[in-house]
């Protein structure tokens, strides 16, 4: 049953949000923004603090947050990332493209630490909706409230998707374990450039926040046993552990086991996600971001779909007194998306390479053709909503 709060008018309705992370503080901004002033953010930790790494936030989200007037606060804590290049395990180029400006989109990509963007957006519902708006210590548990609406964007373990739907179990896993550290380090290539290499299983990606000399990274393999914790982004790993598995992955443009050795903290990942649901309405709850359509981490787009969900859901319930229109666009969105991302979305040329050419190659030509490799690039682009000609053309998500 799609939710419904068209009985009264806009500045009456209540809304409260379950969760505190990007997803739930960017839904209490777009709703406020769209008339809706009677929103509080319930976060079950006493404390907010700037907790993770380093997230890419993609033009289409960078656009939502622009729209929101957040654009000069954003451009201060983010490095604006110029490309994105593909490598082999050897360090041989497969595939770049330049990103944000110089990619012809009217907003730019940022990479940025996690934290940093989390406590801006924070600042921003205060200061608009008061210090009232965030409930910190506070947990939803289930699907009661005192509001007309609930918004679950609690995160993968989301307890109002566990209500809506019971015995889904713990999130499925594929294998493999992401490692994510932050290092100081020299800048490499354009000095704002995000690089993958790897071979389709094994895999190493890097790029630049904060200064520009934190570097951000990531490390993936198979793991053999059964990982401990699924979901929690924040569980510690010794560097000493990963670099192990990287100790010659020494290309003439990056030292990846230097890099990984000299980690100020690294935290382990199994790669999880959740299986699309059949719906995320339900009577006056609704579901959004990891808590709807959580992800595997490819292709840079968890963080900015929860962005892109608050504002249409802000949208729809302003403009149609309803969820369903929400519904409608962003679940066969995010569906696609997640089973595009279970196929390693634009990332599986590093497999195709590998495949037709373990031991490298003298021509990636020869390899994986120019034109596989654009088609791969821009059907993903095209499936997660940031083709450049269809954003840039694309009509706002702004209410007023």
């Amino acid at each position: 049953m799609a939710v419904t709060i068209s009985n009264e008018p806009e500045g009456a309705v209540r809304i409260t949000i379950a969760g505190g992370g990007i997803g739930g503080l960017a839904t209490a901004l777009s709703l406020h923004a769209a008339g809706f002033d009677d929103v509080v953010v319930h976060e079950a930790a006493q404390v907010i603090r700037p907790l993770g790494v380093g997230i890419n936030l993609l033009p289409h989200a960078v656009r939502e947050l622009t729209e929101l007037g957040l654009a000069d606060r954003l451009a201060a804590i983010a490095v604006p990332t110029a490309e994105l290049a593909y490598y082999n395990r050897y360090g041989q180029a497969i595939w770049s493209e330049p990103r944000g400006l110089g990619a012809g989109y009217r907003w730019p990509q940022y990479s940025v630490h996690r934290g940093r963007l989390q406590l801006l957006l924070l600042d921003a519902v205060r200061e608009r909706l008061g210090a009232h708006a965030v409930r910190t210590g506070s947990r939803i548990t289930g699907l009661r409230h005192d509001a007309d609406l609930l918004v679950g964007a609690d995160g993968i373990h989301s307890a109002v998707r566990a209500a809506l739907f019971p015995g889904e179990g713990a999130p499925p896993w594929n294998g493999l374990v992401l490692w994510r550290g932050t290092t100081r380090a020299e800048p490499f290539l354009t000095g704002r450039s995000m690089i993958m290499a790897g071979d389709g299983s094994q895999k190493f990606v890097a790029y630049p926040i904060g200064d520009g000399r934190l570097i951000n990274w990531i490390a993936e393999r198979p793991l053999g046993d059964e990982p401990l914790e699924r979901g929690n982004w924040n569980r510690p790993a010794d560097p000493a552990t990963v670099v192990e598995h990287f100790a010659d992955w020494k290309f003439d443009w990056l030292d990846v086991s230097g890099i990984i050795t000299g980690a100020e903290a690294a935290f382990e990942y199994p790669m999880v996600d959740r299986d699309p649901l059949p719906c995320w309405t339900r009577d006056d709850v609704v579901l959004l971001g990891d808590a709807a359509h959580a992800m595997y981490p490819v292709g840079s787009n968890g963080a900015s779909q929860a962005i892109i969900d608050a504002r249409v859901l802000a949208h729809s319930l302003a403009t149609t007194g309803s969820a369903a229109a929400y519904e409608d666009i962003r679940r066969p969105a995010t569906t696609a998306l997640q089973l595009a991302n279970r196929r390693q979305g634009p990332e599986v040329v590093m497999r195709l390479a590998h495949e037709r050419a373990p031991g490298g190659f003298d021509d990636i030509e020869q390899v994986v053709p120019l034109a596989e490799r654009a088609e791969i690039a821009a059907s993903y682009k095209r499936t997660a909503g940031f083709d450049p000609v269809l954003l840039n053309e694309r009509a706002s998500w702004s209410v007023r």
